[in-house]
């Protein structure tokens, strides 16, 4: 036990430093900018995963690892539609979350915006057709903004989010 103790004070830790990647710190600080200039405040962002693989989560929940720390530059996911700006919706609307997504548009404040992040989330993706599978964000409720990508990376969701504040209704 003592050469356990020994070692974990003396080595190094296991932890990675996070990366310095110049481009994302200029997009995450344009988007913070962007979304101070456009509501004066923070962005409120609402994920819906309305019936997705996970993949899509996969990413986003990595704009909050050490690495994006999307917290830093102004963006909050809060856990109310009544508290968000912005529905970041994943995956084909399975026909039993269709009136959930609905009633979470409905609860959303104006001025809101909708994202449908990853394919499905846009046509169906390969469920497209399921007898499970309402369609894409669409065919539900309105779209403002489409990201791409099976799954969309973490800097295509950044850039997405900050296209929608410099161009986006409201």
């Amino acid at each position: 036990m003592r050469k356990l103790l020994l070692q974990g004070l003396l080595k190094a830790p296991l932890t990675e430093a996070a990366p310095e990647d110049a481009a994302v710190e200029k997009l995450a600080a344009e988007l913070k900018a962007a979304a101070r200039a456009r509501l004066g405040r923070s962005l409120s962002i609402r994920e819906v995963d309305a019936g997705s693989c996970n993949g899509c989560e996969l990413e986003i929940h990595a704009l909050g690892n050490a690495f994006y720390d999307l917290e830093r530059f102004g963006l909050h996911v809060v856990a109310s539609p009544r508290h968000a700006d912005v529905l970041l919706v994943t995956g084909p609307v399975a026909k039993n979350m269709a009136e959930a997504l609905k009633r979470t548009y409905d609860a959303t404040p104006s001025p809101k915006w909708v994202v449908a992040a990853g394919d499905c989330a846009i046509n169906g993706g390969i469920f497209a057709g399921s007898s499970a599978c309402a369609g894409g964000v669409e065919a539900i409720v309105p779209v403002d903004l489409r990201i791409p990508g099976c799954p969309p990376t973490p800097v295509a969701l950044l850039s997405g989010l900050l296209a929608l504040l410099r161009a986006g209704k409201g």
